[in-house]
């Protein structure tokens, strides 16, 4: 029989209450224990000497026979000082999926074509402002071409209007 130190959850929906029981680890979370060691009252601030009580000696008892605290019990038994807790290392936390890599190499390649995009734009602004010498000469012809395609057409309307 493998015994296990852990929580055993009690209190009513979304206010938690836990006991810290010496259970058999083939059990349910809130079946039947051995022992009551201690209580967890995460409902409380953190600075309460009620949040976390723990009965020492007990505890020791059943770490003495073979008993294996859960990662959350340990880390209690580590705060009040009764079993070194070893800190782990994991060096993948922090880094992304695969998937939020592939969204990462598509934003970044949408962001260099729109850099792209604003720099082609910004050279045609600088290319069509360096040619507004030419562009007015431009508007001025098609003027003076619409003035002697109307001359011609009210002409012919007089000759019609006279015959």
């Amino acid at each position: 029989m493998a015994i296990s130190l852990r929580l055993s959850r009690g209190g009513a929906k979304k206010r938690p209450y836990y006991r810290i029981v010496a259970a058999d680890s083939r059990r349910a979370r809130d079946g039947k224990y051995l022992e009551q060691i201690g209580t967890y009252n995460p409902m409380l601030p953190k600075d309460d000497e009620n949040r976390v009580k723990l009965v020492e000696d007990r505890i020791r008892y059943w770490l003495s026979v073979g008993a294996q605290p859960s990662d959350r019990v340990l880390r209690f038994l580590d705060a009040a000082g009764i079993m070194e807790r070893t800190p782990r290392n994991n060096p993948q936390k922090a880094e992304p999926g695969e998937a939020a890599k592939e969204r990462a190499e598509e934003k970044a390649t949408k962001a260099a074509e729109a850099e792209e995009a604003k720099k082609a734009a910004e050279e045609e602004a600088k290319a069509a402002a360096a040619a507004p010498a030419e562009e007015p000469a431009a508007e001025e012809a098609p003027a003076e071409e619409a003035a002697a395609e109307e001359a011609p057409a009210a002409e012919a309307g007089e000759e019609k209007a006279e015959g």
